[in-house]
């Protein structure tokens, strides 16, 4: 993270209570469940960001649903983010918690393009051999592209693996040229 945005300055911030009290894990499991039902659930989404509803009414929304449900830590937390009318960042703020764990252990993210939709062996097959070739176990998500005639392009830690055979067709056109 080079830019420290709003979002990433809430969400370290949530990381280092969070790691102080030992209890990462359980705040990443805890704001995972909140940014799916935020995700899932619209209308309460759009409730909690609004700004004419008063801090007052979303908190006590958020009480009765959260308490004793969640961590008193990311209870406090959403509650600041209400008063901050930050509620609006939260998915943002939860995918960069989640960033932050898996820095923490070392695991990077990335995406495998293909033609068609791979099984879960081939997807571990992958993740398996760009972990090696990273440094870090790498966990891939496969998203299907029809513009894919053949092979994978995988983006992970900003990097590019084109295996596909657009790539290699323009790399032996290229190589022809000269």
């Amino acid at each position: 993270m080079a830019e420290l945005t709003v979002e990433a300055a809430y969400a370290t911030a949530l990381y280092d209570v969070a790691k102080g009290l030992g209890i990462q894990e359980v705040i990443l499991s805890e704001i995972t469940d909140i940014k799916n039902l935020l995700i899932n659930n619209s209308e309460f989404f759009e409730f909690l960001k609004t700004p004419v509803i008063e801090g007052k009414n979303k908190k006590d929304a958020v009480q009765d649903i959260f308490e004793g449900k969640i961590s008193k830590e990311l209870l406090n937390f959403m509650y600041i983010l209400i008063d901050k009318r930050r509620t609006s960042k939260f998915i943002k703020i939860a995918d960069m918690y989640i960033a932050l764990i898996d820095e923490s252990k070392n695991i990077s993210t990335g995406t495998i393009f293909s033609a068609v939709e791979l099984t879960e062996a081939q997807i571990k097959d992958f993740d398996e051999k760009v972990s090696r070739l990273v440094g870090k176990k790498v966990i891939l998500k496969n998203i299907k592209d029809t513009s894919i005639i053949g092979g994978v392009k995988i983006l992970v830690e900003g990097k590019v693996i084109d295996a596909t055979i657009k790539k290699r067709i323009a790399d032996l056109e290229e190589s022809l040229r000269i």
